[in-house]
């Protein structure tokens, strides 16, 4: 079965920094387009990164310049590199992958907390 599996998170101070890895298994992983997702308290879940399968990146304006995805096919790992991180980064974050063969699977999310 597929499985994508979050790690990572934790508390962090403002101005910290976090590295978030998604493991993936069951799933081809260099021929998916590979998302972050977050879900802060009270809000709906948004789109923070992408990553498509020829590793063209995009992301949401507010954490542009501050994270970074990427991704390491041979290690079937994708990650977010979360600099300078403020207190409305507070949010579940959860992997995603995607992909043209009509597959969208999801992991069960990492908490990161922001906070002094």
């Amino acid at each position: 079965q597929v499985q994508l599996v979050e790690s990572g998170g934790g508390l962090v101070q403002p101005g910290g920094s976090l590295r978030l890895s998604c493991a993936a298994s069951g799933i081809v992983f260099s021929r998916n387009h590979m998302q972050w997702y977050r879900q802060a308290p009270g809000k709906e879940r948004e789109l923070v990164a992408v990553i498509t399968s020829g590793s063209m990146t995009n992301y949401a304006d507010s954490v542009k310049g501050r994270f970074t995805i990427s991704r390491d096919n041979a290690k079937n790992t994708l990650y977010l590199q979360m600099n300078s991180l403020k207190p409305e980064d507070t949010a579940v974050y959860y992997c995603n992958a995607y992909n043209t063969w009509g597959g969208d699977y999801w992991g069960k999310g990492t908490l990161v907390t922001v906070s002094s």
